[in-house]
């Protein structure tokens, strides 16, 4: 199981740094083709519309073998990565940028059915970690060697690298993970049926809300810690290392305590302390004493988030995985959206890099609103803490996922 889960990583990893990268990148981006910073972060929006776009993938995949599916995803993202690194214009790098898009949601989708189908019982939120690792590694070491890279050579460099990289990818999964078989097939309109209940909706509106929040700053993050918090841009590489290291502690231990309470509690707990963090950047982050290390947290809980959004996510929709998982990798991603266009406003205006900052408070509280509504209203459900699982294992020896069956079917009678 866990090589498998290890090669799948390493597909986040290429997955993440695609997507990530190009935040350190855009000062370089915008030099290089004659365009403003606000401009240059359409190249963001452009692939999170590609994620959305993309999805779709996912609901035809219902037939196939999941990994025949995730290979296929993994080539057309090789071939993305070639369009990206020799785009000729700016036009044709947010074409690029979309068409990179477009897999990138399939991967995350597939993959996280494929860890919840390897993971040992009670261990789904550890394995969708695990899966997710790739990701926050990119953070931590590939969005600053591509920002030392642009600073020494070209911003093209990292994807230079990274069209090897996908080859490999390539290679380990379809050496290393076992086959998952395929999607139990309940028929097209089966699929959709957990859609009649408000909880996938508002798990979805706490995904786009609460990482378009974060990405208000996260997506400006070069002009705000220059222009605001007032350090260097020769700096700004050592402190997306920190960023990312962030991501992966976050990721890691948000994933193990979900497996303890549930993915729900957790997001509405982490999403409350990022709106402080936002709010204690945009007062008090001119101190850069203050302002990196709340930056740093902020930026951390977009994959603390994560895990736990994704397994609520999946866990409201038996039956209709796939369309769950299309629903999340479209939540978040419009949110990735959302945080690029209305974080570029203020910028727009002339106004400091602060009000990226403010405003994205504000969207993360409304996310912090719907993830509270669920958990109150609807959590339970789906989904019950470890020590819940435990006497319901002692006194009915039923699997979680059945009881999660059952309970989904005692909604549908209601």
């Amino acid at each position: 199981m866990i090589k498998g889960l290890i090669a799948l990583s390493f597909g986040t990893l290429s997955f993440g740094t695609a997507e990530f990268v190009v935040m350190g990148l855009l000062p370089y981006i915008a030099q290089d083709f004659g365009v403003s910073h606000a401009m240059a972060g359409n190249t963001i929006a452009a692939y999170s519309f590609g994620v959305c776009t993309g999805v779709i993938y996912l609901i035809s995949t219902r037939k196939l073998n999941l990994k025949t599916s995730i290979l296929i995803v993994i080539s057309v993202h090789f071939l993305a990565l070639i369009a990206t690194a020799f785009s000729p214009s700016f036009k044709m790098l947010l074409a690029a940028r979309f068409f990179s898009g477009m897999p990138h949601g399939c991967y995350i989708g597939l993959g996280a059915i494929i860890a919840a189908r390897l993971a040992k019982y009670g261990n789904g939120s550890s394995a969708m970690a695990i899966l997710l690792a790739g990701q926050t590694l990119a953070n931590v070491l590939c969005v600053p060697l591509g920002t030392t890279l642009a600073h020494a050579f070209s911003w093209r460099m990292i994807f230079y690298i990274f069209i090897f990289w996908s080859m490999f990818v390539f290679i380990s999964v379809w050496h290393f993970l076992p086959d998952p078989g395929k999607m139990e097939d309940k028929g097209f309109k089966n699929q959709f049926a957990f859609l009649k209940y408000k909880a996938p909706y508002l798990v979805g509106a706490a995904m786009l809300l609460g990482n378009g929040g974060i990405f208000c700053m996260h997506t400006y993050v070069s002009p705000v810690l220059t222009d605001f918090v007032g350090i260097p841009l020769a700096a700004v590489s050592t402190i997306l290392i920190a960023m990312g290291i962030a991501m992966a502690i976050a990721n890691l231990i948000a994933g193990k305590v979900s497996d303890i309470f549930t993915p729900g509690r957790v997001s509405c707990f982490l999403l409350f302390s990022t709106i402080l963090t936002l709010l204690g950047s945009f007062f008090w982050g001119n101190n850069a004493w203050i302002g990196i290390p709340l930056l740093i947290y902020s930026s951390g809980m977009l994959f603390g988030l994560s895990t736990p959004l994704q397994v609520a996510i999946l866990r409201t929709a038996p039956g209709g995985e796939l369309i769950a998982m299309a629903i999340g990798q479209i939540g978040f991603n419009l949110g990735n959206s959302l945080g690029a266009f209305v974080g570029g406003i203020p910028l727009d205006l002339g106004m400091s890099p602060s009000y990226c900052i403010l405003v994205g408070a504000a969207i993360t509280a409304l996310g912090t609103i719907t993830m509270y509504i669920y958990v109150r209203k609807d959590e339970y459900r789906y989904d019950k803490t470890r020590k819940q699982r435990l006497i319901d294992e002692a006194h009915n020896h039923q699997p979680l996922e059945q009881a999660q069956d059952r309970n989904h079917g005692s909604v549908q009678k209601a």
